[in-house]
């Protein structure tokens, strides 16, 4: 008697299983068709991916801050500064990124160019974020800024990262202790944005839900982008 029960899965399970495969994250960083072959040296195609994601990735920041629902636990560092010193939010930003570059020496990281313009850049596609995005002060609608800022941040490292004209100043950071120690992108990721978001709490940061969701799912976000880049631009 023939049995016609096929153990092929259906095209919804097919769907399911390509899904799930297309948005697995990734244990490190892709090489891709737009990598310098320097920290030094530009191309167009490098330049362009450069200060666009790093300019996506200033907006993603601003969408945190107009949640009105937390900031990105960086974010969150510069407010406290600002509000110690009395400097406004672009300069305290600014002044971070450069400690913290000084965080990389045991690390032996490298800078480059790109290292350089995030500094600039991202600085510069914050304010301009939160001046033109509308501030919410309803939870849906705040929420869904959080998520899109989370989204966007995370694809904007993975590109500008993927460069390779030098991680900016926080992802330097991170990038060298995942080099150093071998654990995971992502789970570096979720450690300093905890030790940040704390430090910045302590300095009287606005801190909320939006910062929450983002320092615990900012790892996986990046993770999956490079996964996701690693399969598109696969050679």
């Amino acid at each position: 008697m023939s049995n016609d029960v096929s153990d092929e899965p259906s095209e919804s399970e097919s769907f399911k299983q390509r899904a799930v495969e297309w948005f697995r994250p990734h244990r490190t960083i892709p090489i891709t068709p737009w990598r310098a072959k320097t920290r030094w040296t530009l191309s167009p195609a490098s330049l362009a991916v450069l200060v666009a994601s790093l300019f996506v990735f200033g907006i993603g920041e601003s969408l945190l801050v107009q949640s009105n629902l937390g900031n990105s636990p960086w974010v969150v560092l510069a407010q406290g500064v600002s509000n110690r010193t009395g400097i406004n939010l672009g300069w305290a930003t600014f002044g971070i990124s450069c400690i913290v570059l000084l965080l990389w020496i045991p690390l032996n990281e490298k800078l480059g160019i790109g290292t350089l313009l995030n500094i600039a850049v991202i600085a510069f596609a914050l304010q301009v974020g939160v001046e033109i995005i509308p501030e919410q002060d309803q939870i849906a609608a705040g929420l869904s800024y959080s998520v899109l800022g989370i989204v966007l941040v995370g694809v904007a490292s993975a590109f500008y990262i993927s460069c390779g004209l030098g991680p900016g100043p926080r992802d330097g950071w991170m990038t060298g202790l995942h080099h150093r120690t071998g654990i995971r992108v992502g789970r570096v990721r979720l450690a300093i944005e905890s030790l940040v978001l704390l430090s910045g709490f302590l300095l009287g940061g606005r801190v909320g839900l939006g910062t929450a969701l983002f320092a615990f799912f900012i790892g996986q976000s990046i993770a999956i982008s490079f996964g996701i880049l690693a399969r598109v631009t696969h050679r």
